[in-house]
């Protein structure tokens, strides 16, 4: 039994890594063994310090936010919000779980006439108990600061690297004398940093803010996750720094654009918003498929031919693509809307940040705000990161920025 285990795990592994489906024709992984220069030649067991690397990437993220980002939130006078105490009611909280959060108008008169209460003490009722499920505009603040953080380090880091690189300016350098490109201790560092910030990211996705386009970004991730670590034990690498250069170029943008409106710095803010757009879409639409498809089908194929591999790697690449295709298509409508309108409302926009429910509450909102507006106070301008609602009094006008009607949580 244990032999035939043993024989079963042994076909397993060496299918797993086959050198006809890694490698090119006449490629062994035997001829990738030697020592090359500085690092070597990648292999698949330097993945396993990704993972204790990744650890310790979360680690750092947790002191950066408690001890770098919050003070930097204090100080531009966004403050640690204190749960509202909501009066006891088993009748509205079996209607808040069991039937509805946003009880329409003949609702509302059935329970103000049940409870003998007020129809607008219930509404604020109902607003206060879906605000018990929002994050805190400071721990959005937090976590768009770490990542702001750490995607302006690293791309720094790789436009330094890269720009002392032959094939950035030179794309076929990446195929020249493929397989047998040893690896460089930057070249080392920058990917494994790459890599192990994503591993963090994909499993911190589970516990930070609840964003709309979750699964969408899980995707993201997971392709992402795959292209750095395939590239890698193929010995991509080389074209693989300008894809995760290129990525990094846009998103420390919009995560700065985060910063600005949760700080309320709107003009600055639409700014960021607006460079990051066009960084976005001349990068991930013009520069992407131009620079980066056009060497790994192009010039790879001319170069060194396809192999199973090589199909799979472009494979994840145009997967990346569509992914590019529909967040700019969500840029472009923002944009579209705030040219024709002037300005977006509340009860237009998805919030790129925030959950699924703001969006829910700002349509209802707006369906039982013709009644009672005249009385009601005004909201604070709303956030891009899930609006922050001042529901204390009535039911509010929620004004939003032109710019930011922007659906999903654009990270990639």
């Amino acid at each position: 039994m244990a032999t035939a285990a043993a024989g079963a795990l042994g076909l397993l592994w060496g299918w797993l890594w086959s050198e006809r489906f890694w490698l090119p024709q006449n490629v062994s992984w035997a001829d990738l063994e030697g020592p090359g220069d500085g690092y070597g030649y990648p292999r698949a067991r330097h993945m396993l310090s990704v993972f204790p690397l990744a650890a310790g990437v979360f680690s750092v993220r947790l002191l950066f936010e408690r001890f770098i980002a919050k003070p930097c939130a204090l100080h531009v006078g966004i403050e640690d919000s204190v749960l509202y105490q909501l009066e006891s009611n088993d009748t509205l909280e079996k209607v808040f779980l069991s039937i509805t959060k946003y009880p329409d108008e003949k609702r509302l008169e059935g329970l103000s006439k049940q409870l003998d209460w007020d129809v607008r003490r219930i509404q604020c009722w109902f607003r206060h108990r879906r605000s018990q499920g929002k994050p805190p505009t400071l721990t959005k603040f937090c976590e768009s600061m770490w990542r702001f953080t750490f995607y302006l380090c690293v791309f720094c880091y790789g436009i330094r690297f890269l720009w002392l690189s032959p094939w950035f300016w030179d794309t076929r350098q990446c195929w020249q004398n493929y397989p047998y490109q040893p690896l460089s201790r930057e070249l080392y560092h920058y990917y494994i940093m790459e890599l192990a910030f994503y591993w963090s990211l994909m499993f911190s996705q589970f516990t930070d803010v609840k964003r709309k386009d979750f699964l969408i970004m899980f995707v993201h991730h997971l392709a992402t996750i795959a292209l750095i670590t395939f590239s890698y034990i193929n010995n991509m690498v080389r074209v693989g720094t300008l894809v995760m250069c290129l990525h990094d170029a846009s998103d420390f943008l919009l995560e700065a654009a985060k910063l600005a409106n949760y700080a309320k710095y709107q003009r600055l803010c639409d700014t960021l918003f607006v460079a990051f757009s066009a960084v976005f879409m001349v990068t991930r639409l013009g520069v992407y498929p131009l620079w980066i498809l056009n060497t790994t089908l192009f010039e790879s194929w001319e170069m060194i031919g396809p192999y199973p591999s090589w199909w799979l790697f472009n494979g994840l690449l145009l997967i990346l693509q569509v992914l590019h295709v529909i967040w700019s298509y969500l840029i472009a409508r923002v944009a579209f809307k705030a040219l024709i309108r002037g300005k977006v409302s509340k009860d237009d926009r998805s919030d790129v940040e925030s959950s699924s429910e703001d969006e829910e509450e700002s349509t209802h909102t707006h369906s039982l705000s013709g009644s009672s507006s005249s009385n009601g106070a005004n909201c604070v301008n709303g956030h891009m990161g899930g609006s922050h609602w001042a529901e204390e009094h009535g039911t509010c006008k929620a004004t939003g920025s032109p710019l930011f009607r922007a659906s999903p949580h654009l990270q990639s």
